[in-house]
């Protein structure tokens, strides 16, 4: 071959040959174990932005890719809420979140640390908790079989209205969307008609007007798209909102002593952000509903504030005291009446009347 053929021909070797190797990357081991979570409400901050990081991004890598987690949250799951007890109990669901007003009707002593009407702001629904957590992670091991590793809050139950509103005595006659027979308990003394209205209907009920009023958190009210529908915001706290996470206690044990330990060291991680989370939203959902610049993540509505009022703080605790407690313990019975005794007295004084 003529040298003026070959020049190009070699040119090009010795390209090739300084540049760099590419070679496909090793395949990435597969992990060890892989868990099965079920999570809270999917559309909310605590799901999206915090559960569902924690499993599918923080796990893998605290754990240096060993062990992996598929979740999902339960409302996308096929799961009802009020199924997801027995579903842990049996095994069915390994790993899952409970919201604890799913468990009012069949397992009233869940609801002793939120029951409406209690804790009139976070640091006294941290009180109630602290008293009462001991009792919970007792009562769900020995009647459940259930290991307690999380106790997650969202954001304050507070009042959207259609028609204006100026305290919770204007509550009266009219139909108040509820998550809880606890939170229809408290409507129904202020004379209000309770309507149980799942999450995922309320935008629905709110907009065909069968529910003329609705407690929920203010953020996620704010996602359902309910300042839409209402016009009138009252931010009392009527409750929180709270879940626990849990583990089949069988699946638990059978997880290898360093991913349990790690578990252990992280969820309270968790915890913490999602109950800082909830006490921002709080605030953050008040701000949009009602236009407010200060609203970042979520639609701007043009909601009306109502203020709370001193006589309104009165009036919440003694609904609290004459209605909620009273007929929580007549649905829960004596050892509801010990629990409360033993946990919350000493905590928040409301001792049970005789």
């Amino acid at each position: 071959m003529p040298m003026s053929r070959l020049a190009p021909l070699l040119g090009a070797l010795l390209l090739c040959a300084a540049l760099p190797v590419w070679a496909d990357p090793p395949p990435r081991a597969a992990p060890e174990l892989r868990l099965r979570v079920v999570g809270g409400l999917g559309g909310l901050t605590q799901y999206a932005q915090l559960e569902a990081p924690f499993w599918t991004r923080d796990l893998p890598r605290l754990s240096q890719g060993r062990f992996e987690a598929d979740v999902v949250p339960f409302d996308r799951a096929g799961v009802p809420a009020v199924d997801m007890l027995r579903l842990l109990q049996l095994g069915v669901v390994p790993f899952g979140t409970v919201l604890l007003s799913s468990l009012a009707d069949r397992y009233p002593q869940y609801m002793a640390a939120d029951l409406p009407g209690l804790n009139p702001d976070l640091a006294t629904l941290r009180r109630s908790l602290a008293a009462f957590r001991p009792q919970l992670e007792q009562v769900l091991r020995e009647d459940h079989g259930i290991e307690l590793l999380a106790v997650y809050v969202y954001p304050a139950q507070v009042l959207f209205c259609k028609r204006p509103l100026a305290s919770l005595a204007d509550l009266r006659g009219r139909r108040v969307r509820v998550s809880s027979t606890a939170q229809g308990d408290f409507v129904a003394a202020l004379g209000a008609i309770p309507r149980l209205v799942p999450f995922a209907q309320l935008a629905q009920s709110m907009e065909a007007g069968a529910s003329e009023c609705a407690i929920t958190g203010a953020m996620p009210g704010n996602t359902l798209g309910l300042h839409l529908y209402a016009n009138y915001l009252y931010p009392m706290p009527i409750n929180w909102g709270m879940a626990f996470f849990g583990a089949n206690r069988a699946a638990w044990q059978s997880l290898p002593e360093d991913l349990r330990t790690l578990l252990r060291a992280e969820l309270p991680r968790l915890e913490t952000a999602i109950w800082l989370s909830a006490e921002q939203e709080s605030q953050q959902g008040v701000d949009c509903n009602l236009g407010r610049s200060r609203c970042t993540t979520g639609r701007r509505g043009q909601m009306q504030l109502v203020p709370v009022r001193a006589q309104d703080e009165a009036r919440r605790d003694e609904v609290f005291r004459s209605a909620v407690l009273p007929r929580w313990l007549q649905r829960c019975g004596a050892r509801c009446a010990a629990l409360w005794t033993r946990a919350m007295v000493p905590a928040q004084g409301l001792p049970v009347e005789p």
